[in-house]
C-alpha cells in the first residue's frame, strides 16, 4: 500500500459494537475516492478514522508514512492543515458567529497572518461555495443548505491538499452542489 493516507488492519468499537472490522485502504495523492454502501455500514465512521479524529480500537493509520497517533505536536497541526473534513451535519459550533467559525482554522494554523489576510481567505472561500448573507448570524439561522456551504467553506480555510467529505452535498440545491465540486 501506498498513499497520502493509509489504513491498515483498522477496526472500530463504540459502545461494544464493531463498527469497522478489519480495514486496510490507501487513498491516493490528487485522487478522488468514494466510500459507497448501505445506511449504517461505516463508511462516516471510515471517514473520522483516517481524518485522525477516531481511535482505532485496533490497527494502523498514517499520513506521509507517519504513524497519525504518535506524530509530535507539531506534525499534528500540519496533519491537520492539510487534512480537512466536512461533517455529513455539518458540525458548526452553535454559540460562535459564522465569521468566527471560518476564521478559527485561520488562528490556529496562520496565527501570524494578519487580520486583512484572514479576511480575504474568508470571502474568498464563500464566493467559491456561493454564500451572500451576514457572517454575524449563528448557524441556527441558516439552512441545513446554507450549513453545508459554511462547513464546506471553513474546510478550505487553510487550503487543505486532501479533503474528506462525509454526505457532503446532502441538503445543498443542485447549483450550490456543482458549485462544491
Amino acid at each position: 500500500m501506498a498513499g497520502i493516507i493509509e489504513l491498515e488492519n483498522v477496526s472500530f468499537a463504540a459502545q461494544k459494537q464493531r463498527i469497522v472490522r478489519n480495514f486496510s485502504f490507501a487513498f491516493e495523492e490528487s485522487k478522488a475516492t468514494a466510500l459507497v454502501g448501505p445506511s449504517g455500514c461505516g463508511k462516516s465512521t471510515v471517514l473520522k478514522l483516517a481524518a485522525g479524529l477516531l481511535v482505532p480500537s485496533e490497527g494502523e493509520i498514517s499520513f506521509r508514512g507517519k504513524d497519525v497517533f504518535s506524530m509530535s505536536r507539531q506534525e499534528n497541526l500540519s496533519f491537520r492543515r492539510e487534512a480537512a473534513m466536512v461533517f455529513q451535519d455539518s458540525a458548526l459550533w452553535a454559540n460562535q458567529s459564522l465569521y468566527q467559525i471560518l476564521e478559527l482554522p485561520l488562528r490556529i494554523h496562520f496565527p501570524q497572518m494578519p487580520l486583512q489576510e484572514r479576511d480575504r481567505r474568508i470571502y474568498e472561500a464563500l464566493g467559491e461555495v456561493g454564500y451572500r448573507k451576514s457572517l454575524e448570524l449563528r448557524p441556527a439561522a441558516l439552512s441545513m443548505g446554507e450549513q453545508k456551504l459554511i462547513a464546506f467553506a471553513r474546510a478550505m480555510m487553510c487550503r487543505p491538499s486532501l479533503l474528506f467529505l462525509d454526505e457532503w452535498t446532502e441538503s445543498v440545491d443542485d447549483s450550490a452542489a456543482q458549485r462544491l465540486i
